[in-house]
């Protein structure tokens, strides 16, 4: 960081990274939501202090790439370093809309990567799944990609309570329950409901993970914490992109990713979800 920044709060840096006047701001922390002026228009936004060095520049890169794909609503970024990310505050509202996410959920994973592990172009290869480390590293085949940088790395990691028996013989088992190739999808990459909001013109994304995958990843988050709406949202994207045979069998494939995350973040509490789901796999 720049020396004089060390000290700056969230207003500050709003007002730097944008190059605009602050007019309200809230309390200072993870977030704040401040208010700011070009001169000629007043915009609200969200600032966020990252967790860790380079963490909002890595999602200033993956929200500047899921938006380029001019499909789901992302946040606009006004600004991003290597500490501070400010983007448009999205005023929360009851979910509606839900057929159009799915249309455009399905357009988003079709705007695709450039391979399976790609980080969105200036991204991190060394990034972040919520406060997480997570590898974007490219591979050819999806099955043997997935094992190496979403399933072991975490088991690893959480070797204390998962037996890496059980998910090393799940990875053997992947190429044959994984179905009909399919070519790297645009993956926001972190798609839990908390990270869907909705307001008056329907779903926005924040907080990604994005890179190169499989897009029935990203769909398998969605159905593991629930998402309002989600059976007409899931009948939607079907119209627009349809899915292979047999999708609902590999929904427990899927979330062995975020199930794993969650294990190395929060504990014993998932281990057995993730357990079970490897298992599963027959």
């Amino acid at each position: 960081m720049v020396s004089g920044q060390q000290n700056e709060g969230p207003a500050a840096a709003a007002a730097r990274l944008t190059g605009c006047e602050t007019v309200s701001h809230g309390a200072s922390g993870a977030l704040s939501e401040i208010a700011l002026t070009d001169g000629a228009h007043r915009f609200e936004t969200v600032v966020k202090r990252g967790h860790a060095p380079g963490a909002t520049r890595a999602e200033a890169a993956g929200l500047r790439w899921l938006a380029e794909a001019d499909a789901v609503r992302i946040p606009r970024v006004h600004g991003a370093d290597d500490t501070w990310l400010v983007l448009d505050r999205v005023t929360e509202s009851t979910p509606a809309h839900a057929e159009e996410f799915g249309r455009n959920l399905a357009r988003l994973h079709a705007a695709g990567a450039p391979a399976f592990g790609a980080p969105p172009p200036d991204g991190l290869t060394d990034a972040w799944i919520g406060t997480a480390p997570m590898r974007n590293a490219p591979g050819e085949s999806w099955p043997e990609w997935y094992a190496d940088y979403r399933i072991l790395p975490y088991v690893r990691m959480a070797s204390e309570i998962l037996d890496p028996a059980v998910f090393e013989r799940a990875c053997t088992r992947i190429p044959s329950v994984t179905g009909p190739a399919e070519p790297p999808a645009r993956l926001h990459g972190d798609l839990w409901s908390g990270n869907v909001l909705w307001d008056s013109g329907g779903a926005v994304l924040i907080d990604p993970a994005a890179h190169g995958g499989h897009r029935e990843t990203d769909l398998a988050m969605l159905h593991l914490f629930g998402c309002p709406q989600l059976e007409r949202i899931m009948a939607a994207y079907d119209e627009v992109a349809p899915l292979a045979d047999g999708y609902r069998e590999r929904i427990a494939l899927h979330q062995l990713f975020p199930l794993l995350v969650h294990t190395v973040l929060f504990g014993r509490s998932y281990a057995g979800q993730a357990t079970a789901a490897a298992r599963s796999l027959g």
